[in-house]
C-alpha cells in the first residue's frame, strides 16, 4: 500500500517521503507506527540531535519517536492523510483524510489538525531568514 520514495517536497540529505502504491479511499488506515515513548525531561538530550525535528508529542508527560513509516510523512498545511495517537497500542494510526491516487505523495499536517495553517518550526526560521 505504502513505500519510500524520493520527495520533491524535503530538500535534506535524504529527501525522503511516503507515497502509495495504489488508490487509497478517505478514512482508510494507511499504517500503524509503534512508538518509543520517553519522559519530556528527557527531551532536552534528543534536542541536541537531527532527532528533534521528528519527535512527536505523545500525551501530556511524554514525547516519542516512531518506527515504521511513522516519521518519514513530510508535512503539507493541505493534507492528503492524518493520524490518530493510540495509546492503548502505543502506536500513531494514519488514515487518508482524502482520496490517495497511487503514486501520490502522502502527506500529513505537523501541527496535528488538517485544518491548522500556524507556521511550524521549519516556516518561522524560513520566514526569519
Amino acid at each position: 500500500m505504502i513505500e519510500i520514495k524520493s520527495s520533491k517536497l524535503s530538500d535534506g540529505e535524504f529527501n525522503r517521503g511516503v507515497f502509495a502504491t495504489r488508490d487509497i479511499k478517505k478514512g482508510e488506515l494507511i499504517h500503524e507506527a509503534p512508538v518509543i515513548a520517553y519522559p519530556n525531561a528527557e527531551h532536552e538530550h534528543i534536542e541536541k540531535t537531527l532527532l528533534a525535528d521528528y519527535a512527536f508529542e505523545y500525551g501530556i508527560n511524554h514525547t516519542c519517536l516512531l518506527l515504521g513509516y511513522g516519521m518519514l510523512f513530510n508535512h503539507s498545511y493541505q493534507p492528503n492523510a492524518t493520524y490518530e495517537i493510540n495509546f492503548q497500542n502505543h502506536t500513531f494510526d494514519f488514515f487518508a483524510y482524502k482520496d490517495i491516487q497511487a503514486g501520490e505523495e502522502i502527506l500529513i499536517n505537523y501541527n496535528g489538525d488538517e485544518e491548522d495553517q500556524e507556521l511550524l518550526w521549519f516556516d518561522k526560521e524560513k520566514q526569519d531568514n
